[in-house]
């Protein structure tokens, strides 16, 4: 391939804009590393709620939280996007969503998104918490009864702590997900980093060098997430349970 690549243009000045290009492409990964870090709050705390109440004996518990599951998972995240930003505002009470049509640029973007891959996420980290949950050996649930302990107090003690060592893995995955899903945000307008090499690609030409750089801050952000991971799910390790990088041990 014949391209001569120009790598000093990120120290050039934004032909629309102030600074240079390379402030375009940190702030574009600030955003996505804003988006997707609280949407990840938002789908650990759910989903670890959906993901219990599915394991309850309670039926009704268990039935919504299958309808939870199914509904957040089987519609595309595009459509999910869209559903959160252009209807969400039309079918909340007026004042709120007038609230949230007029906050000014990127919020009105921004907090959409949260909120969409928040919810869409928390469908998969239910289904990751009830396996890990389902993995277990009935005996621990069965001699946490026996020591006198409640169905709450059970889980809190006995079931969680094993079960989230065993969830460490996907949870990487689907944190890693997270952060790449993110670009879709550019669809509503967050000046995400996607949405930043696009936007720099328009105004330069430099499209390889634009996505060059985006991709390989997406690989430095997921490459940091497995490692930090790693470390964590070494650290709280059960010895003769369960090994390093999720292989199973003697039970």
């Amino acid at each position: 391939m014949n391209y001569n690549w120009n790598w000093k243009i990120f120290w050039e000045p934004v032909a629309a804009g102030n600074g240079v290009y390379w402030e375009w492409m940190v702030s574009g990964l600030a955003w996505t590393l804003s988006t997707g870090l609280l949407a990840w709050v938002i789908a650990l705390l759910i989903g670890v709620v959906i993901g219990v109440i599915r394991t309850t004996p309670l039926i009704w518990a268990v039935r919504l939280g299958n309808a939870w599951v199914e509904l957040f998972r089987n519609i595309p995240l595009l459509v999910q996007m869209f559903l959160w930003y252009f209807v969400l505002p039309e079918v909340l009470p007026f004042g709120l969503g007038t609230m949230m049509k007029q906050m000014d640029p990127p919020w009105a973007s921004f907090a959409p998104a949260v909120l969409c891959l928040g919810f869409y996420t928390s469908a998969r980290v239910a289904e990751q918490v009830k396996a890990g949950i389902q993995s277990l050996p009935r005996g621990q649930t069965l001699a946490g009864t026996a020591l006198g302990l409640t169905m709450v107090q059970t889980y809190r003690y006995v079931t969680l702590p094993m079960a989230f060592r065993i969830v460490i893995p996907p949870f990487t995955s689907e944190f890693m997900n997270i952060i790449k899903n993110s670009s879709v945000a550019l669809t509503i307008g967050l000046l995400e980093l996607t949405q930043r090499a696009s936007d720099m690609s328009e105004y330069t030409f430099q499209t390889f060098e634009a996505f060059t750089a985006a991709t390989t801050l997406y690989i430095m952000v997921t490459l940091i997430v497995v490692y930090g991971m790693r470390q964590l799910e070494k650290k709280v390790q059960v010895p003769g349970f369960i090994g390093t990088g999720g292989q199973g041990g003697g039970r």
